[in-house]
């Protein structure tokens, strides 16, 4: 790549921080750095390249497969990150790996994630992506974890599709003091919460912004009460 196309790239992904992001109350230096640190370009599919700093959701298509899936918009992406307030010594569990992008900047945030993608395709694609990117501390699983993933404790998890409600498995996967960031609802009404355990058997709740999401795939609504 020649030096202009180089100069092109880091002056789109400037833009993208400056102008779609920070305007979004993504304000943590820590994040706004792993966004610099981390190429976006290198995760999108191929076909997507010319729009991998827009300001929109980008299809993944895997080799000529419209897999039905996105990326997140990229004030999306960084506004959930920040929204976990990661510590470096965090473990994390991501719901849905997509291209990989969103656990690379998770993992540049935090020790070890490990993300979860219940299409095998977009595994493999996600998990090429953190390769040849050499981010080494995020561990791709093939799976259904909607409603949770082991038995371990997280410090953080973060979903990545829409739920219509908050299934209790993800609630107690937590740690003591482990947040969940998570877009609950149903399309035209979502809304971002942050969910933090804050003893055995207790949670506090905090709305934090409107959107709208893909749902999670793997969870139907006939699956809740409401």
């Amino acid at each position: 790549m020649n030096v202009n196309a180089l100069s092109e790239i880091e002056q789109a992904r400037f833009n993208m921080v400056e102008q779609q992001i920070r305007p979004w109350n993504v304000l943590d230096l820590d994040v706004l750095q792993a966004l610099f640190d981390i190429p976006r370009e290198r995760f999108v599919p191929n076909s997507m390249q010319s729009l991998a700093f827009s300001d929109i959701e980008l299809p993944l298509i895997i080799d000529s497969v419209d897999t039905h899936e996105v990326m997140l918009a990229p004030k999306l992406e960084a506004r959930l990150a920040q929204e976990l307030l990661l510590q470096p010594t965090d473990c994390v569990l991501e719901i849905g790996t997509g291209s990989g992008y969103q656990a690379a900047l998770l993992a540049k945030l935090a020790h070890q994630v490990t993300t979860i993608e219940i299409d095998s395709r977009i595994a493999a694609f996600g998990e090429e992506n953190l390769r040849r990117n050499q981010i080494d501390n995020v561990t791709v699983e093939v799976g259904d974890a909607h409603a949770g993933w082991g038995t371990a404790e997280f410090d953080a998890i973060l979903v990545t599709g829409s739920v219509p409600v908050v299934p209790d498995g993800l609630k107690y996967q937590l740690a003591i003091g482990g947040r969940l960031v998570v877009v609950v609802g149903q399309a035209p009404v979502m809304t971002a919460m942050r969910i933090t355990r804050t003893s055995p058997a207790s949670f506090e709740t905090v709305g934090l912004f409107d959107t709208v999401i893909k749902p999670l795939r793997g969870i139907t609504v006939s699956q809740f009460k409401f």
